[in-house]
């Protein structure tokens, strides 16, 4: 298998913390090394991984190879700007499809936080089974431990188990839920939540890109000739639109499954993905770094350098950087990228 790490995104949900000049991918998050780092180790350490590809923006092409081990500085490739995911996965796909067709792709987020090597090595192998078996395209699902608006949906045939290898046969993919709807898709038991691992063979992929994306396969067609060849490729990258693979592809498509995942996951989407990774104390505080909460519960602190006090409130976000603090209500924490948008349309990019 060939991997291929989607790196080129903003992380804007961990402002301040995370910058557009060092994202949440580059940043030590929730150990010693970057969400990235800890992406490449947790892939190298797959027996049928044969090689990793990094796919990001310009900006981050040096801080990737000074910093990111295991990765050859030819398997970086820049984006010339960003264009959502499917054109980001097509250029390593239509460069692959001139020398490798056969070979089977495997796509994974920059940032999420993956715990069980042994049962997560478990669902890729079935991935790469199902992968390599027909023209199927596969992705791994994760159960349900709460009723998440945070995360987008797949809805699969639970009367089709293939072979019992824990894979079904994905009926629907649905975005972004409202919570009562959460709640439905939950209670019902056929829903897992997509965590943006997909599965094909480069050719299957080129292949159903042309019968559901033409104008754009034939634009990735051209850039993966002119990847062999070493050759820029920013004119044509002009001409394509932006398009997600899940809207794009994996919603049109009918051959598709998706492995249930028995592994724990995290995206580590926001701030309040943390309460997931960290422990907090008796009154449900996490204080990280120099902080104090006093008359509180369920508050988090991330403070870089300065003592940040909570006193008499509870369920806070409290972020404070050098140059920016952040107050927001646990509930919000998806909201922080609209602060954002905010700075970047109030002449403030120096902030974001």
């Amino acid at each position: 298998m060939k991997c291929v790490i989607l790196a080129g995104g903003s992380g804007t949900r961990f402002w301040p913390y995370s910058r557009h000049s060092k994202p949440k991918q580059l940043l030590n998050i929730v150990g010693e090394q970057s969400m990235l780092q800890m992406t490449v180790d947790r892939l190298s350490k797959l027996k049928k991984v044969k090689d990793i590809y990094i796919v990001t923006r310009e900006d981050l092409y040096d801080p990737i190879i000074k910093n990111i081990k295991g990765i050859k500085s030819e398997n970086v490739i820049v984006e010339p700007s960003g264009k959502n995911t499917a054109p980001a996965i097509g250029l390593v796909a239509s460069l692959l499809e001139l020398s490798e067709p056969d070979t089977v792709m495997g796509i994974f987020p920059a940032d999420h936080l993956i715990v069980g090597h042994r049962a997560f090595e478990k669902s890729v192998n079935t991935a790469i089974y199902l992968a390599k078996k027909s023209e199927n395209l596969v992705t791994i699902g994760i159960r349900p431990t709460e009723p998440s608006t945070a995360y987008g949906y797949i809805q699969y045939d639970d009367g089709s188990d293939e072979n019992h290898l824990g894979a079904f046969r994905v009926k629907t993919f649905a975005e972004k839920p409202h919570k009562d709807l959460a709640k439905r898709f939950v209670a019902s038991g056929d829903f897992v939540w997509n965590a943006g691992m997909f599965f094909w063979k480069a050719k299957t992929f080129m292949n159903a890109m042309e019968a559901y994306m033409p104008e754009l396969t034939l634009l990735l067609k051209d850039i993966g000739k002119k990847l062999n060849k070493g050759e820029k490729f920013e004119e044509i990258w002009q001409q394509i639109e932006p398009q997600s693979i899940d809207y794009g592809l994996l919603e049109k498509a009918q051959n598709i499954y998706v492995v249930s995942g028995e592994f724990k996951w995290n995206d580590v989407g926001s701030w309040s993905a943390l309460y997931d990774v960290f422990n907090a104390n008796s009154e449900g505080n996490i204080i990280r770094g120099n902080g104090k909460i006093i008359d509180g519960n369920n508050n988090l602190i991330q403070s870089n350098g300065k003592f940040t006090a909570i006193i008499g409130a509870s369920n806070l976000v409290v972020v404070n950087t050098n140059d920016a603090i952040l107050v927001v209500s646990k509930d919000k924490v998806e909201d922080v990228k609209a602060m954002v948008e905010f700075l970047k349309t109030n002449g403030q990019q120096d902030l974001t």
